[in-house]
């Protein structure tokens, strides 16, 4: 990996995100409610310190770059499926600077495999927020 910069992204506990997106949901239904609030793929982000990071199913993570701006992210390869239960995911980027779909990939500490990001969407938090209350509202 001569000439990229790696950056680990901390692990926040149970508090990650939006409450690990909720108790109950099923895989299927946590990536529905990312993709229904999620915008039109984007080629790269700026790149800042990660706040967290939620697997969604062994396929997409939500990263959480600042408190409002967090990203649905595809994987090329089932790398959630050999996290051994990481607390803590790596992003190598080209450049430092950005994160692009189909350049830079992830992988997590103590694991050899790692995944190339795929896709790139931005979420509307507050939209996913409202999703999950609603769905919530209809359960109980």
């Amino acid at each position: 990996m001569k000439g990229q910069m790696i950056s680990a992204v901390a692990a926040v506990s149970v508090t990650l995100l939006l409450g690990a997106c909720s108790s109950g949901m099923t895989k299927e239904q946590r990536l529905s409610l990312y993709e229904s609030n999620a915008g039109e793929p984007i080629a790269k982000i700026n790149y800042f310190s990660p706040q967290g990071w939620e697997e969604v199913d062994r396929n997409h993570v939500v990263v959480t770059m600042r408190p409002k701006e967090s990203y649905l992210m595809r994987l090329s390869g089932p790398c959630l499926d050999y996290d051994n239960g990481a607390a803590a995911m790596v992003i190598t980027t080209q450049t430092g600077a950005w994160v692009q779909a189909k350049f830079d990939r992830v992988a997590f500490a103590g694991s050899n495999m790692n995944c190339r990001i795929e896709e790139i969407r931005p979420l509307d938090i507050e939209a996913v927020r409202a999703s999950r209350k609603a769905m919530e509202s209809k359960t109980i």
